[in-house]
């Protein structure tokens, strides 16, 4: 017991009780694996410094304490971007005497330029401190490590990278390519998860005995790892085959489905398997070839390469190609619509503009007053049509002209679709109705009442309507009848929800001549296959606000996200509703 108790003495009161946690996991594991040579102060090898500190400030964890080390090294050169090592449960990585002794070991591998002269930077997990001194504290451990979505990535990034950078008078690089992070147990999915969320942050990843278990939804991850874009990241998992079995999940087999997820997916991972329990020894010994291997060929960057992905990316995506930004500085982008000859057109809602985009060039305003259309779409005469919120009508626009006719009136309106056979469908989230017009005698007529109905598009042979459900995880799909009257109403599309949220927020929709059916969610881009089961998700562009519409036209996705509009090639091609009806593949059942 003697490690367990070393630590309690270098850390404040109120980390007592998760320590106590500790003691009882680590006493599980003594698997007396060697303290690698690395971990040893070495002669002649410059010795950094170790640095402590108390972080206070935190907005998006208030109300909490933690302590942190910053280790320097000697051959650091000021004022000069370093990169970057952040730790998980952080005092138990920088000590002397047990655990990864990570400083030591960081000083023996700089010295044999196995890794860059590399700040290393443990953190501590967040405490509430006990309102009274009949109270317990809040222990935010498990709040900010098992938690799979970009919270705790975000509190690197915005509050605790730039307060050891203004406090300790150092510089951190902002090359994803130069940072790497670790944690153990939950501190280890914490770590995945940050790199896994932001990729443009963090590249390098070291996970030992890692929690992806039911406790916040790191059961899921595995499964988001096969359908999403492969990201460029770098990931080393340890584990025993004596692992932790309880109410949340198994380790050692959740462990293996994650390293068997990322092999498929094409990423750049390898692993070490051993038979001990839910301890850090093991971790700690393979610790020094852990570092080397995840900063092997620095400071070459981390890519991804489709062609040793199983993923759908294969074949959905273009190796290689990125998101190109064709506008930005808008106040809510949305209402993708483009024509055949590949003109694009797209609403700044808020600011009531319409805007158009000549193949190859720039956005040009088409309307200054669009009546704040949201959605939009071409129809079958070649007219724009929009659903214009701030009028409450739908209109049509002639392209050439700009003459405008008002298609319904006293209508709210979300998003809008045109058939090939004249009919228009609308989302009305406002009155809770999706409405038909007819397209001989305009009439329209409420076909579903829907709480919370949004993005709006039909299959590619235009006999199903597809509905998105924004404040919940289902895109629903109706039959089309003869009189445009809808059937058969199902929660047919099961959508990914971002971890932190129980809405998927999905929006704009479009669909492919191959069946498949693309949504803007808050989780990205979710493409499902006829079936309604989704397939493959392709991350948001930038960091900036969630995408809310897409459309695609031959081989080239576009999409907004609220600020900017973007596009990059793909290997879909677009099933256009304006256009006549396409039969699409028999699916896989």
């Amino acid at each position: 017991m003697a490690r367990p108790l070393r630590l309690l003495c270098c850390l404040p009161a109120f980390l007592l009780v998760s320590l106590l946690m500790t003691q009882r996991v680590e006493s599980q594991g003594k698997d007396a694996y060697p303290v690698p040579p690395e971990a040893a102060r070495q002669t002649d090898v410059p010795t950094g410094q170790l640095l402590h500190g108390v972080f206070r400030e935190s907005r998006i964890y208030p109300g909490t304490e933690r302590d942190y080390w910053v280790y320097i090294p000697q051959q650091l050169t000021r004022g000069e971007p370093s990169a970057l090592m952040v730790f998980q449960d952080g005092k138990g990585y920088c000590n002397d005497n047990w655990g990864s002794r990570a400083h030591i070991v960081f000083d023996n591998l700089i010295h044999e330029k196995a890794m860059p002269p590399t700040i290393g930077l443990f953190i501590n997990p967040g405490v509430v401190p006990a309102a009274n001194e009949n109270s317990l504290p809040r222990f935010n451990r498990s709040f900010e490590y098992d938690d799979v979505s970009d919270r705790y990535a975000r509190f690197l990034i915005e509050e605790m990278i730039p307060h050891v950078e203004a406090t300790h008078d150092v510089k951190i690089s902002s090359d994803p390519n130069d940072r790497g992070i670790c944690g153990a147990s939950s501190g280890a999915i914490c770590a995945f998860a940050a790199a896994w969320n932001r990729p443009d942050a963090f590249r390098r990843v070291y996970s030992m005995i890692g929690t992806f278990v039911g406790l916040r939804g790191g059961d899921e991850l595995a499964t988001l790892v096969r359908k999403t874009e492969p990201k460029a990241l770098r990931v080393f998992l340890q584990d025993g085959e004596n692992d932790l079995n309880i109410y949340a999940g198994d380790w050692w087999m959740e462990n293996q489905t994650m390293y068997r997820a990322l092999v498929w997916a094409g990423y750049e991972v390898e692993h070490v398997w051993g038979d001990g329990k839910h301890s850090h020894e093991h971790g700690a010994a393979i610790f020094p070839d852990a570092m080397r291997w995840l900063w092997k060929d620095y400071p070459l960057p981390i890519t991804t390469d489709l062609d040793r992905s199983q993923s759908r990316a294969k074949e959905m995506l273009v190796d290689g190609a990125e998101w190109e930004l064709i506008g930005e500085g808008y106040q809510w982008a949305e209402g993708l619509a483009i024509t055949d000859d590949g003109t694009l057109y797209f609403s700044d809602v808020p600011a009531a503009k319409i805007y158009r985009v000549a193949p190859g060039g720039q956005p040009e305003l088409f309307i200054e007053n669009s009546g704040q259309a949201n959605g939009l779409a071409i129809g079958k005469d070649g007219r724009l049509y929009g659903a214009c919120r701030g009028e409450r009508k739908i209109l049509a626009w002639d392209r050439s002209t700009q003459e405008v006719e008002v298609i319904a009136d006293d209508i709210s309106s979300n998003d809008l679709v045109c058939l090939s056979n004249g009919s228009i469908y609308v989302t009305d989230p406002q009155s809770k109705h999706v409405w038909h017009i007819d397209p001989v005698t305009k009439k329209r007529t409420v076909v579903d009442s829907f709480v919370g109905c949004n993005g709006i598009t039909v299959n590619p042979d235009q006999t199903l309507l597809y509905v998105a459900h924004f404040d919940g995880r289902f895109i629903y799909s109706y039959q089309i009848a003869a009189d445009g009257s809808l059937e058969f109403k199902q929660p047919y599309f099961h959508l990914h929800l971002p971890a932190d949220q129980v809405a998927s927020h999905a929006d704009g929709m479009c669909t492919s001549a191959e069946g498949w059916l693309l949504s803007a969610t808050e989780s990205g881009i979710q493409i499902c296959d006829q079936p309604g089961r989704v397939n493959l998700i392709v991350p948001k562009p930038g960091q900036g606000r969630r995408v809310c519409y897409v459309r695609l036209h031959e081989n080239m996705l576009y999409a907004a996200t609220a600020d900017a509009v973007w596009k990059r090639p793909v290997q879909l091609t677009a099933a256009k509703p304006f256009n006549p009806p396409v039969l699409p593949p028999k699916p896989g059942l």
